[in-house]
């Protein structure tokens, strides 16, 4: 069983340039990413990918009193994936029920159970954006008792003062940055 896993973060359509929620630059890590999802493939390592998974009518929308456009509609082109995920790897949906909203991809799912089934015990991390649902996961993952490292060429954040808090907010946390 494989003691580690890549957590790949929302690399979604809609939080690429010319989505409906970019996150500037947010394309740029996408052949990095792929690269990690392909080595830790060959190490054998657990590769998870989380999306946001929004009905309609989610709460965080502006059209229902949320800060956010419409972004990553369940079974719209905007949710679909940017990376080459393999067969195998295991999807994460959140924010999927109308009235919750959901930044960590341990919120409100089986994550935790699904990492601790399969023998994890140390996550690596990448993705989308670093002060929103990155930030959220990794520090879900210390709080669930993961070791876990945040691969540092591989996330985009939406402003670099925030993005920098972010990383401050990680490491203090038990994040460790690579």
């Amino acid at each position: 069983m494989p003691e580690e896993a890549l957590i790949v973060v929302d690399m979604q359509r809609d939080f690429m340039p010319r989505g409906a929620l970019p996150v500037p630059g947010g394309d740029e890590i996408i052949p990095r990413c792929n690269e990690y999802i392909e080595e830790f493939r060959k190490r054998g390592a657990l590769i998870v990918a989380t999306r946001d998974w929004h009905p309609p009518n989610h709460i965080s929308f502006k059209e229902q009193g949320g800060p956010w456009p419409a972004h990553c509609v369940q079974n719209t082109p905007g949710a679909e994936f940017v990376v080459d995920l393999p067969a195998g790897a295991v999807i994460i949906s959140k924010a999927t029920e109308p009235d919750k909203e959901a930044y960590s991809g341990f919120e409100g799912t089986d994550l935790a159970e699904i990492l601790r089934k399969n023998g994890v015990k140390r996550v690596y991390v990448c993705g989308v954006a670093t002060e929103y649902c990155v930030k959220a996961t990794a520090l879900d993952a210390v709080k669930h008792g993961f070791e876990t490292y945040l691969l540092s060429d591989a996330v985009k954040g939406i402003r670099p003062g925030d993005e920098e808090q972010a990383l401050r907010e990680m490491k203090s946390a038990g994040v460790r940055i690579l």
